[in-house]
């Protein structure tokens, strides 16, 4: 009785903490959840879109290639920037920028089409011929393209921002906690975006639908930016030097907490592996597998649209664990916590790819995908927790410029082996990624100041 005493007790104290975090902190949150509804109703349909307008696996691939690119080269300079010009004139650059985006994607189809050649060539080996490179041409929509370029800025320029916010913010204790707030946040529009994006699906053929999302998105965008802009306060942002070149970069880079590089060299192994067919989990659902499902009162659901029902099972399960296993951090450390999630994001593609055609167990699939989200505040706080005052924001940068940089091509690779074989792509990429999770537990620091005493 008196444990279960105490643990209601130690409940209400998170709730506390955590309704208590600073102003600034629950801000941000509240600008994350309205834009990560936005990207939830929206991106992981990008693919099918592509799909449905008569794009191959290469052109998807290198969609995603593309996606990789501008997630390695925004957050450096947008951390700089952060660190420069302040986290709340930053963040309100971005936001508008992200939600012009949208309306492009809204549009894209007045931007046309640009046909990309077939590139490869067959050889004679051993008296076969082998295809070397891809035959299949591939078409490139301009407007989907172009609306990433300015969608992915508040998520990948202000990345850098976003986490100097909470580290100025909160002790080292905290963090955390901090993280789990605003993941919270994120993963409750998570849960939401797709439910909403399934029942537009429901009522609408696709291609409709999916406009109906992307006008529902720059509205939630431009919202966002706007109260964020008003209710942040910029009295306690750092701001630290200007960005003066690629000699800035490097310099940043050797300065770079060694505790971070064992964690870096890691995560960029699983997060190679997952981007080489991330873009493809949409696809395996509702074309590989094209499973749907009848449900009790709502009726039949599309592939489509189960396909976002399964997004929110995977959310509802990262929200129901994320912050108690956040709480877990602090007693057992950072390193375990951020390994379950690294061994989740591996095992996935292997287990989706031969999975049966059969939407009871698509549905336990994507609810152990949500596991992989329950290490996401440990893996922040591992990140940011050895940075000194006022170079959060580079310090996010420059370790997010090596991990993406290294994870540009996964997707067109990926892309390239799923034109010839599904399976053989999957297998690779959790193959990838298990060498990640094995290396990170050879070798990879914890963060001490952030354990509990």
């Amino acid at each position: 009785m008196d444990d279960d005493a105490g643990e209601r007790e130690g409940f209400r104290a998170l709730l506390r903490t955590f309704l208590a975090l600073e102003r600034d902190v629950l801000v941000l949150s509240a600008a994350m959840f309205a834009f990560s509804l936005g990207f939830q109703m929206t991106s992981r349909y990008v693919p099918r879109y592509m799909s449905v307008l008569g794009a191959g696996a290469v052109a998807i691939g290198l969609f995603g290639t593309f996606g990789n690119l501008i997630g390695a080269v925004y957050p450096y300079p947008g951390g700089a920037l952060s660190d420069r010009i302040g986290s709340r004139v930053a963040l309100t650059l971005f936001g508008l920028a992200s939600t012009l985006g949208f309306v492009v994607w809204l549009f894209a189809e007045a931007f046309g089409v640009v046909a990309v050649p077939p590139v490869g060539t067959t050889v004679e080996l051993l008296g076969r011929e082998v295809v070397v490179g891809w035959l299949e041409p591939a078409s490139i929509p301009v407007g989907i393209f172009l609306g990433l370029v300015l969608a992915q800025a508040w998520k990948s320029f202000g990345l850098g921002a976003t986490f100097a916010v909470v580290k100025q913010a909160l002790d080292p204790d905290q963090l955390a906690t901090g993280f789990a707030s605003t993941e919270t946040f994120r993963r409750t529009a998570f849960l939401l975006g797709p439910l909403f994006a399934a029942g537009v699906l429901s009522a609408f053929a696709f291609e409709t639908g999916f406009r109906v999302l992307l006008a529902v998105a720059a509205a939630f965008g431009l919202g966002a930016t706007l109260a964020q802009h008003v209710l942040y306060d910029a009295g306690e942002d750092s701001l630290g030097k200007s960005f003066e070149g690629v000699s800035t970069v490097l310099e940043d880079l050797r300065a770079m907490p060694p505790a971070l590089r064992p964690l870096l060299a890691a995560d960029t192994l699983v997060r190679f592996g997952n981007g080489m067919v991330y873009v493809f989990f949409v696809i395996v659902v509702t074309e590989f597998l094209s499973v749907g499902v009848r449900l009790p009162v709502v009726g039949r659901l599309s592939p489509d649209a189960y396909f976002g029902l399964l997004l929110a099972i995977e959310m509802l399960v990262a929200l129901v664990v994320m912050l108690p296993v956040s709480r877990l951090s602090r007693r057992v450390g950072l390193k375990p916590v951020a390994a379950l999630g690294f061994a989740v994001y591996a095992v996935f593609p292997v287990l989706l790819i031969n999975a049966p055609e059969n939407a009871a167990v698509l549905a336990a699939l994507f609810a152990l995908s949500g596991l992989r989200f329950a290490g996401l505040p440990a893996h922040k706080a591992l990140i940011v927790g050895p940075a000194e005052a006022g170079t959060g924001g580079r310090v996010t940068g420059s370790y997010y410029l090596v991990r993406n940089a290294v994870v540009i091509p996964s997707a067109a690779i990926g892309g390239a082996i799923y034109a010839v074989s599904p399976r053989a792509a999957f297998a690779g990429a959790t193959a990838v990624g298990l060498v990640g999770v094995g290396l990170f537990l050879a070798v990879g620091e914890d963060f001490e100041a952030a354990r509990a005493t």
